[in-house]
């Protein structure tokens, strides 16, 4: 038997030699971040200023779409025996368009640094300027992958938010700049809700049951299409009252808006009812359970379809904490999603009027 000392100073020596290989894959860890940090920045630079190049040069020849063409034609000829397909034809004319959309160096430099040239390749698909620098700033704030921000532009994530849907105003707030809370608040409602991810089939029968199971397997992709600053707090949460149990399918915790959010699934279209019980959970939420200090809690009601008689005449009307929000089980193409997000535009606009404002006649 080894004596006690012994293996005393085994065991010690063990977990010193733990600790070192742990800080030196540490090290390694960070080494190689910084690495391909430096790689990244240093080929969106080369990438930028082939493009500032091919514009220069195209400026200074020919105003003709065909001397452009026959230009990157030459140039991709010439490149690629020494750099590969990096500089074929098609990637010179990403790079020139990257310069184009990007002209001032500092906007990625200084306040994207994290973004890589797979980012900005998704980028150049925005034609407008202020859509395209938004997506810029929420892929870099966000910590959005690159797949992760494809998806958004594929299914309208800027056209979707609510706040683009305020009569008021057709543009999305900067999430950089001093705004509203009721700005603030708008900006986490998406209509409609994009979730194929859930595997559900649009043309099945399934019970409320079984998108809640589909939403919980896939809470990660459903926290991102909610929104910035969610996290889950509980499902099927039980309200007792003095007569009767309640309970609410899902509750969220926003910690950007600081305040609860209670969602309610439907598998149909949305009626009276729905409404009535959203308006009596976030009371009942309200005085048992929201914090001091915390904003009142928001209710969505998220439901195989919309309405516009609801959003008139329900208490939806004119209430700012809770909404309707249609889900998809499906990627619509472009052109519909376009028609989809105008029809929750304009239920939502609906929602804002005054049903019982009075009209003047002459």
């Amino acid at each position: 038997m080894k004596p006690q000392t012994e293996i005393v100073t085994s065991n010690s020596q063990e977990l010193t030699n733990t600790t070192l290989v742990a800080d030196l894959r540490s090290i390694i860890e960070q080494g190689k971040r910084q690495a391909y940090a430096a790689l990244n920045a240093s080929m969106i630079t080369t990438y930028w200023n082939v493009g500032k190049r091919i514009v220069e040069e195209e400026q200074h020849g020919e105003a003709r779409a065909e001397y452009g063409k026959q230009l990157l034609v030459m140039l991709a000829k010439e490149l690629r025996v020494d750099y590969g397909d990096n500089f074929s034809e098609r990637n010179l004319r990403y790079y020139r368009q990257f310069y184009l959309y990007f002209n001032d160096l500092e906007i990625w430099n200084s306040r994207v640094p994290n973004l890589t040239w797979t980012h900005f390749r998704h980028l150049l698909r925005v034609d407008d300027e202020k859509v395209r620098l938004w997506y810029m700033n929420e892929a870099s704030t966000q910590l959005w992958s690159t797949r992760e921000l494809e998806r958004n532009i594929n299914t309208q994530y800027y056209h979707r938010l609510l706040a683009n849907q305020k009569d008021k105003s057709e543009e999305v707030v900067d999430v950089n700049a001093e705004v509203s809370q009721e700005d603030k608040q708008l900006e986490f409602v998406k209509n409609p809700v994009v979730a194929e991810y859930l595997g559900l089939k649009p043309n099945r029968d399934f019970v409320e049951s079984d998108l809640e199971d589909a939403i919980i397997k896939h809470i990660e992709k459903f926290l991102m299409e909610l929104g910035k600053g969610y996290a889950l707090v509980d499902r099927q949460m039980h309200i007792p009252t003095e007569k009767n149990d309640y309970y609410i399918d899902l509750v969220f915790y926003n910690y950007i808006l600081q305040c609860f959010v209670l969602v309610d699934l439907k598998t149909e279209k949305i009626t009276y009812e729905d409404v009535g019980q959203m308006g009596m959970y976030r009371k009942m939420f309200d005085q048992k359970y929201r914090p001091e200090g915390h904003n009142p809690t928001f209710g969505i009601i998220l439901c195989a379809d919309t309405d516009e008689d609801i959003a008139r005449y329900s208490e939806l009307n004119q209430n700012d904490h809770m909404f309707q929000a249609k889900y998809m089980l499906y990627m619509p193409s472009k052109e519909q999603l376009k028609l989809e997000i105008e029809r929750e535009k304009e239920i939502y606009r609906l929602q804002c009027e005054n049903p019982n404002k009075l009209t003047n006649h002459d």
